[in-house]
């Protein structure tokens, strides 16, 4: 089976998809025969590849001579932007065929492409928490910060795109000042690391706060901050577990880390580990440090049936923070998985109305609309969603199924989900999910079932979401989707008697029955 996702040089190839992307979120126009030609190249690494065997594999049946061959090579070449004089991806070899400049290499499809952006309307939530808590670090594990950094830092915090720039431009000033200015290099990893969790950034992104964070690392090993950035810079790779890792070391190496600790709550959450997760969350020391914590513990009381407790957090949430994508997100969602659609409606249509744009709430203004029959719509809100996340995969699949556009050929489909269904072990659960929907797209309902044993498996938990979303309405009789639920409701209960049994869950929790 060839790889469904490639890197070459600063270019990101999604097989499935035919959609080229390089570092920075720009779409190249490769499509067709193009594609078809880029394709097979990458297959054959920096082989050199002659006519007669690019006509038989690209073209045929098709009767073709050198000259065709040479005139789609120019085409691909200037889709890419790329030079024929001084070649970057594809070069020339006088007399023998076409060569790659350098050797693609496969990526693993469950991360960057997909990140955290979840395209179902209960999964947005569960994509943005951890990125409620980020910007808390410059608290941990060092107190000399320079004046000069209190700006950025300032930026960094508000949680939005422009303000992240600003922050990014500031700490690349004082880097240039002071090229040995860690508190710089921790506040360059964050942004970037923000650039591609929150606001449509590229791999490329990933890669430099990696390589910042792994700097301060190596020179201060102990510094909790460096672990915390190192932490982040994965988490928002979708490397679930490399990312848990290191949140739990910030807190061994400083027990005041709130927001590492708020952080690994979030990734406990995503494996299904729900007490754990509500046990670190209500640990934090000093809650006003860590903004969005009210969500998590909320998000934490409504997946394990404390449904009025966690309303009340995510009313109050809605209500102090208009203007945050985080808040205006996390009320409508959670009215929408737990079938109240018109209240989920007008809450969403409020946030909108606040100017805030993120993917996730045009995703759920998709289903809201597939729920009452309103393709149209449906197919519009998609569209925005994808302009706002190009990388993530879990939109193009919706896009494909709501018909906003076209899907990949169906042995494609089932390549994608197959690797989807691959990275689960220690990857993201939601990818389970995503996988379902493509093998439901590709007509197998048994490989949709599959999937989503496997995400709930991986520590997917919210039935809510199963039950009321017309994405999986087709599954709804099926009994291998009747034991999926059960799955989920036995694991929940346990969940909630460890906690029940531990006393940690908070007061307005006890004093409300849980509605599971």
């Amino acid at each position: 089976m060839s790889p469904a996702h490639y890197r070459l040089d600063d270019l990101r190839i999604d097989v499935a998809a035919q959609r080229v992307v390089r570092d920075g979120g720009q779409v190249l126009d490769v499509s067709g025969l193009s594609f078809r030609l880029l394709h097979y190249l990458l297959a054959q690494g920096t082989r050199v590849v002659g006519f007669d065997e690019l006509i038989e594999q690209v073209w045929a049946p098709a009767l073709v001579g050198e000259d065709t061959v040479t005139q789609r090579v120019r085409l691909l070449r200037q889709a890419l932007g790329d030079d024929g004089r001084r070649p970057r991806y594809l070069r020339s070899v006088r007399g023998k065929g076409y060569q790659l400049c350098s050797a693609p290499r496969p990526v693993d499809a469950r991360a960057p492409d997909r990140v955290r952006f979840a395209a179902l309307a209960a999964l947005p939530l569960l994509a943005v928490l951890a990125a409620g808590v980020w910007w808390a670090w410059p608290r941990e594990g060092a107190s000399d910060a320079s004046p000069l950094l209190q700006r950025p830092d300032y930026y960094a915090g508000i949680g939005q795109r422009d303000d992240n720039e600003r922050a990014l431009v500031l700490y690349r000033q004082r880097l240039q000042e002071a090229p040995d200015d860690v508190r710089a290099m921790l506040g360059l990893a964050r942004v970037h690391a923000a650039r591609l969790c929150l606001y449509g950034g590229s791999i490329g992104d990933a890669d430099q706060a990696q390589a910042f964070a792994e700097t301060v690392v190596a020179r201060q090993p102990r510094l909790a901050a460096a672990h915390a950035a190192l932490a982040y810079a994965h988490d928002c790779r979708g490397e679930v577990a490399t990312a848990l890792a290191g949140y739990e070391r910030a807190v061994a190496l400083d027990a005041a880390a709130d927001a590492s600790r708020a952080s690994a709550a979030y990734l406990y959450a995503r494996q299904g580990r729900l007490a754990e997760a509500l046990t670190a969350n209500l640990a934090v020391r000093r809650p006003e440090d860590v903004r969005f914590l009210e969500l998590q513990i909320a998000s934490n009381l409504d997946l394990l049936g404390y449904v009025a407790a966690a309303e009340a957090r995510y009313r109050r949430s809605f209500q102090l923070y208009p203007d945050n994508v985080f808040s205006n997100l996390a009320l409508p969602t959670f009215l929408y998985r737990h079938g109240r659609v018109a209240e989920a409606q007008a809450a969403l249509d409020e946030a909108l109305a606040r100017g805030t744009d993120h993917a996730g709430l045009h995703l759920l203004n998709a289903e809201l609309a597939l729920g009452r029959g309103d393709v149209v719509e449906a197919r519009s809100a998609v569209q925005h969603a994808r302009a706002l996340k190009p990388h993530a995969s879990l939109p193009a699949t919706l896009a494909w199924i709501v018909g906003a556009e076209p899907p990949p050929p169906i042995p494609l489909v089932r390549e994608r989900a197959a690797a989807l269904r691959a990275g689960l072990e220690d990857g993201d659960p939601l990818d389970g999910l995503d996988a379902a929907l493509l093998a439901l797209l590709a007509g197998d309902r048994g490989a949709a079932v599959d999937a989503l044993a496997a995400a709930v498996a991986a520590g997917h938990r919210d039935a809510g979401y199963l039950l009321v979303s017309p994405l999986f309405a087709d599954l709804h009789g099926d009994p291998g989707f009747a034991r999926v639920l059960a799955r989920i409701d036995a694991a929940v209960a346990t969940d909630r008697e460890r906690l029940r049994v531990a006393g940690r869950l908070p007061a307005d929790a006890i004093a409300i029955t849980a509605t599971r």
